[in-house]
């Protein structure tokens, strides 16, 4: 793999891990259709460290305010940073398990570019028509340690299971989910962002193992620090985006790559 192709990669995990259209069906298809190599799973979750950093970047008040908040001399702070911890793991727990659990199979069959195809327009409309049947509520709170409630934590939680499958998207499973239980739009990405952080740490942790030596330190940098960049400027776009209108573009983007996805499988 050569600089330019980390660059590229890590530009397309910086956009699509935060924007519902799903980074692991990119990182996947595009090379694919550009006749580069697949780097492998492993460095998919690389690039993810750099998502990560854009998502502390991008929350750190929340992260800086949950830190602080066992110590704080005012009980009902010390109080909500204890709900959010355990909501936070509530909601990550479910995800976590399955992860482990079908591991292997996300790096066989579930890379299939059919199967891709299809989540990307089922998930796709699925989150366009939730949310045009929910109240689009796009306020957030001012509270950096305000999550939504314990239920709907939890269900967001093992819906984000489904990021697994490549088309699902992890935002946008999250963000359905959210719409669904009746959060606003803002803070439904509010909370995906806040979910995906510890998700994508252990990930990162756990498939760091995994990467190949054949990708030099030097060139893997270069993803992860385009990711990082990339990945801050999806958060704050889509933040601002989801103020003022839904997910009808995301749904039409994702059918348009479902059609190219078709089309290329047609003329192999």
């Amino acid at each position: 793999m050569s600089p330019v192709q980390a660059i590229v990669l890590g530009a397309i995990q910086g956009f699509t891990e935060f924007l519902p259209i799903s980074s692991s069906a990119h990182l996947y298809v595009v090379p694919t259709l550009l006749g580069w190599p697949y780097a492998g799973l492993a460095f998919d979750v690389a690039l993810h460290w750099g998502t990560l950093l854009a998502l502390i970047a991008g929350f750190w008040r929340e992260w800086v305010a949950l830190a602080r908040s066992p110590f704080s001399a005012d009980p009902i702070t010390r109080r909500a940073g204890r709900t959010m911890m355990g909501k936070l793991a509530v909601a990550t727990v479910p995800a976590a398990a399955i992860g482990l659990a079908l591991e292997s199979v996300a790096e066989t069959w579930l890379r299939s570019l059919p199967l891709q195809a299809a989540m990307l327009v089922v998930f796709g409309f699925l989150l366009w028509w939730v949310d045009r049947v929910r109240p689009a509520g796009t306020g957030t709170t001012a509270d950096p340690l305000r999550l939504p409630g314990w239920a709907t934590c939890f269900w967001v939680g093992c819906a984000q299971a489904l990021a697994l499958v490549p088309g699902v998207s992890r935002s946008g499973i999250t963000l359905t989910a959210g719409r669904a239980l009746g959060v606003g739009r803002v803070e439904a990405a509010r909370l995906a962002f806040l979910l995906a952080t510890p998700i994508t740490f252990g990930a990162g942790l756990l498939e760091l193992r995994k990467l190949s030596s054949d990708v030099p330190a030097a060139t893997l940098a270069f993803g992860v620090v385009t990711a990082a960049i990339t990945g801050f400027l999806a958060i704050r776009g889509l933040l601002r985006w989801l103020g003022r209108a839904g997910f009808g573009v995301f749904f039409a983007y994702r059918v348009a790559l479902a059609l190219a996805i078709v089309v290329f499988m047609m003329r192999r």
